[in-house]
């Protein structure tokens, strides 16, 4: 009887807690998606080309994504497909099997921050 009262009490105060750092939980209990953001070179390019669906949030979160998906190197290539669209379809026509190797990473990258950043 004892143990059950306490167990009672404890649930009773975590719940009156009100979770904490529950920020990102819904009242159906399920987790809402975070938003990620984060600044570099992807996300100041992105931002600077002054496009109609460019915005802080939507830029940042592709420098997320590129952070996990991408090595500095190829974020710093992949800047100039900000500034010249076309030279990505140079490089996934190119027989050059750098260019080739670029086309498929930059292909994965921009699909999964497609479906992250929307």
């Amino acid at each position: 009887m004892r143990t059950t009262v306490l167990a009672l009490v404890a649930v009773s105060t975590l719940a009156a807690c009100g979770g904490g750092g529950a920020s990102n939980y819904t009242t159906r209990g399920a987790f809402a998606p975070t938003q990620l953001y984060a600044t570099g070179p992807l996300q100041r390019a992105c931002m600077s080309q002054g496009r109609k669906a460019a915005s802080s949030s939507r830029c940042g979160c592709v420098q997320a994504v590129a952070d996990r998906e991408l090595s500095s190197a190829e974020q710093r290539r992949g800047v100039k497909v900000f500034k010249d669209p076309h030279k990505l379809q140079q490089w996934r026509q190119s027989d050059r099997a750098g260019d080739n190797a670029f086309w498929s990473v930059w292909k994965s990258f921009g699909q999964t921050a497609a479906k992250v950043c929307t």
